[in-house]
């Protein structure tokens, strides 16, 4: 098969060496060059959703992809996300490649039955004769007054379904990587973007590659807080970290790059060696994706916490519209640096710990 050929790369040049890359595209293009070379390497593949073909192809990401390919394998969708969804299972089922761009998370919603209840479960439930190579992409949006229906931060909710894999890429070399790997894989595969990625310009080969479903990176190497950020929250706790480093807190930055599978080991060696632990993200904070990473690193390596962990997310609210509402309710930078202040200053779990247990005993 023609992708069991594709190498895989782990490593990129980090944030702070992205000038030294020689070959630096826009974020969205990288997307569209990664389904570029998918539909050319394998007939089986297809990509369908709402406005791909439109002149500006889904923020960049399927521009002009129709007309060198044609309209039967890059095609418009109607507002019909549940029978869309159960179109793209079933042609995976029957051994296509679908790409089915849903645009917003919020109408991923809609889709829930087919994707939770059907993709998700034909493999288990068919003793793995059945596969379901299906990917579906969806994009944070931000920036616009999208406010409480367009969107939604729901990696949570999917972070939650077994048999369903979960990206969230933060990078130009990222996002290409991970949708070749996720177009490669034989289990549906859900992508979730974040709007302000498509700020960026960054270092992605022009030849094809996948990067592993599973691997994360560390963007930033240090030694006194561990910072897991996802999507574009990586970027920003790079940026907070290099804040940090102005006052002596040496801070250690984890892109996970996916949820699901997710990267354990990755934080677990962090935590050992910094002892604390912040986590950021854009969705809502209660029954988030960090609420369960923290809860993992509790369960596994509670020994090696010094001081409790920081969640730094989206308050339990809808999300206004509005920019100076929006500036309000979205957690950014300085968010990420008094997260990591509060603990580095305060005093030591274990230091705290001694006293309550001799008073015990």
């Amino acid at each position: 098969m023609p992708w069991s050929r594709i190498k895989c790369q782990t490593e990129e040049p980090g944030f702070r060496h992205a000038l030294a890359s020689p070959r630096k595209i826009p974020y969205a293009e990288a997307t569209r060059e990664a389904l570029d070379q998918a539909l050319a390497l394998d007939p089986r593949v297809f990509v369908m959703g709402q406005g791909v073909d439109d002149p500006s192809g889904m923020f960049g990401t399927t521009k002009n992809l129709h007309l060198k390919y044609g309209g039967e394998r890059v095609f418009d969708t109607p507002l019909a996300e549940t029978a869309l969804t159960g179109i793209a299972v079933g042609a995976a089922l029957a051994g296509m490649r679908p790409v089915y761009f849903h645009n917003r998370p919020d109408f991923l919603l809609l889709a829930s039955d087919q994707l939770i209840n059907h993709a998700s479960k034909w493999h288990f439930m068919f003793g793995g004769a059945a596969h379901v190579p299906l990917v579906l992409w969806a994009c944070i949006g931000r920036g616009w007054g999208s406010a409480a229906q367009h969107s939604q931060a729901l990696q949570g909710l999917f972070f939650h379904v077994p048999g369903l894999k979960l990206v969230m890429p933060a990078t130009a070399f990222d996002a290409k990587g991970l949708m070749l790997a996720a177009i490669a894989d034989d289990n549906p595969v859900l992508i979730i973007e974040h709007r302000y990625n498509f700020k960026q310009i960054g270092s992605a080969p022009e030849e094809v590659y996948q990067v592993p479903l599973g691997r994360g990176i560390i963007r930033r190497p240090g030694a006194d807080v561990t910072i897991v950020g996802l999507s574009h929250m990586a970027t920003l706790a790079y940026q907070a970290a290099e804040t940090l480093a102005k006052d002596g807190i040496d801070a250690e930055v984890i892109d996970p790059r996916t949820l699901r599978p997710l990267d354990e080991d990755l934080i677990l060696e962090s935590v050992a060696k910094t002892g604390r632990l912040v986590l950021a993200d854009t969705g809502w904070k209660t029954g988030g994706a960090p609420a369960e990473i923290a809860a993992m690193v509790s369960e596994k390596a509670f020994d090696a916490l010094r001081a409790p962990i920081r969640r730094v997310a989206c308050p339990d609210l809808p999300t206004p519209a509005g920019y100076t509402l929006e500036d309000a309710y979205y957690p950014g930078e300085a968010q990420i640096v008094q997260a990591v202040r509060e603990i580095v200053d305060a005093p030591s779990r274990r230091l705290l710990a001694a006293p309550r247990l001799a008073a015990a005993r």
